[in-house]
């Protein structure tokens, strides 16, 4: 029988092992995943106690066309009911807990603002227009700041835009236009963000936990602490995988791939060389490049060309750093204090963006738990900044210096609630700094990230957030799915692709929407950053 290996065990190698099962036919033991962590999951982690703290270094969105995802999910038993799927889950979750947030952007004196208004000139508005139809071929090597003027990252579009999606100014036109045109249609929605979906806990326990729950049961060998540091090809014009090299316990071993097994390879890693820091001190920046997923990339792009350009990615550590942090207390007074902010109950807020912040920080109240085993007595909320170079408003280093207690007090210094010296002394935060963590945002042309499947690929696919799929956009679990949905069906020609990307701007009522949102009176923000 065919056997499949799988390098990586993100969100995308777990799809693809999913399919693989489903639509391909095969047997969960004849698929094995490499991990060279000590934990399965990739980008979507999370762990911790209420002693310790939790941490997560990251949170994901979903909204209505996640339709690869959803498909998927739809095939994976819920661990709190076997008879409900994850995506069942999700769905009714959204129906009881949906976003409705009154305070998404707050103002340097502490208060919440009127971001029903996008804030634009008529000059915003064309510029952007243009951005969306401009074919992607001419924004080769563009950044946003090419597009646009000045005053439009001055707007309320542009903070909630930027923080929803962790957009920086530098970051790439073409990204930023697929996101435009990919999300159109939750332009009318934005401010309160009710087209957002979130899982009922962190990703970790709501997605992975259940696949990891289902592939195991089907038999399927996971690895870990095995890394991937070579794939040999074989000669010719075709692209074929013959062996693996592996390292695993201090032994490198040859694992030989057969006429008709497949190789599916994670190619870089938005998380790799993340570094926590506690509520004592603050996390060290790690520039080594010792993730095996750069590495492998980097190693197999040097063979022969049409396999992408990872120095593209990896090499600007200044334009793809931010940091985010977690906070855990058994105090509920941030909560209470937060919810009478807001307006809304824990979970239901949505995103709390400080736009005058020098680090350009993003606050979330998660409904509780967040965790599947956190206790009921604890509280756990997140944060993240764009500016992790800056110094802050109130605590003079910059956020990369900073211990956890010092971005809590730069936290609170932002917001006009009671109580604050009681929460700082209650809290346990644990800051994680991320050097990738946007550079698939990074400005790029065509050809700098694989095709799923090579031209002339026999065997070899390459899946997750730095392979190409055209129109959908990055930093998604969408895009690590539909890589995966993809790399199956084309290596195993099943008729079983995914569904096309949704395009709300081929929609009228979408795109009249859009426009009158664009178009919504009010006075631009008095302040910049």
């Amino acid at each position: 029988m065919a056997k499949a290996y799988l390098v990586g065990s993100g969100v995308a190698a777990l799809s693809a092992a999913a399919f693989l099962i489903r639509d391909g036919g095969f047997a969960g033991s004849d698929i094995v995943i490499l991990e060279e962590q000590s934990r399965e999951g990739g980008s979507l982690d999370a762990a911790g106690s209420p002693e310790t703290g939790y941490t997560m270094r990251g949170g994901r969105m979903f909204e209505i066309h996640f339709d690869c995802t959803y498909n998927l999910l739809r095939s994976i038993p819920s661990l709190d009911d076997p008879s409900v799927s994850v995506t069942d889950d999700t769905f009714a979750f959204h129906k009881d807990f949906a976003w409705n947030d009154h305070a998404r952007l707050v103002d340097d004196s502490g208060v919440p603002i009127d971001a029903h208004t996008m804030g634009f000139t008529e000059r915003d508005r064309l510029e952007l227009i243009k951005c969306v139809g401009t074919p992607e071929r001419l924004l080769d090597g563009k950044r946003i700041t090419d597009c646009f003027s000045p005053e439009f990252f001055t707007t309320n579009f542009w903070w909630m835009w930027c923080t929803t999606f962790a957009f920086e100014p530098w970051h790439s036109a073409i990204e930023f236009r697929r996101y435009l045109n990919r999300f159109i249609h939750l332009f009318k929605t934005f401010d309160s963000m009710s087209g957002i979906y979130r899982t009922k806990f962190n990703q970790f326990d709501s997605i992975v936990r259940p696949m990891l729950k289902w592939l195991t049961d089907q038999g399927v060998t996971i690895r870990l602490g095995a890394s991937v540091t070579d794939v040999t090809l074989a000669e010719g014009d075709d692209l074929t995988a013959t062996a693996l090299t592996v390292d695993s316990g201090g032994k490198t071993e040859q694992i030989t791939v057969g006429f008709d097994d497949l190789v599916f390879i994670t190619n870089g890693s938005m998380t790799a060389d993340s570094t926590l820091g506690s509520t004592d001190s603050a996390a060290a920046l790690d520039t080594s490049r010792s993730s095996g997923a750069w590495k492998l990339w980097r190693t197999l792009a040097a063979k022969r060309p049409g396999l992408g350009h990872p120095e593209n990615f990896d090499s600007s550590i200044k334009d793809s750093t931010w940091e985010s942090f977690t906070v855990t207390t058994k105090d509920p007074t941030f909560f209470a204090e937060m919810e009478k902010f807001s307006g809304s109950e824990a979970g239901k807020g949505g995103l709390i963006t400080f736009k005058d912040s020098n680090w350009l920080m993003t606050i979330v109240l998660n409904h509780q738990p967040h965790f599947r085993e956190q206790p009921a007595d604890t509280f756990v909320w997140w944060g993240y900044a764009l500016f992790p170079d800056k110094p802050g408003n109130t605590v003079t280093k910059t956020m990369a210096e900073c211990t956890g207690r010092e971005i809590l007090q730069e936290a609170l210094s932002h917001l006009k609630i009671e109580n604050r010296e009681q929460i700082l002394a209650n809290s346990i935060v644990i800051p994680a700094l991320m050097p990738y963590i946007t550079s698939q945002f990074l400005v790029r042309k065509h050809g700098d990230r694989p095709e799923v499947v090579p031209t002339g690929s026999t065997n070899l696919a390459f899946i997750g957030q730095y392979a190409e799929v055209p129109d959908d956009v990055v930093f998604t679990v969408e895009y690590s799915v539909r890589t995966a949905q993809t790399a199956v069906a084309t290596l195993l020609s099943l008729d079983t692709q995914p569904q096309p990307v949704y395009k709300g701007n081929h929609d009228p009522k979408v795109l009249v929407e859009a426009l009158e949102t664009m178009h919504r009176k009010g006075s631009q923000p008095v302040s910049a950053r």
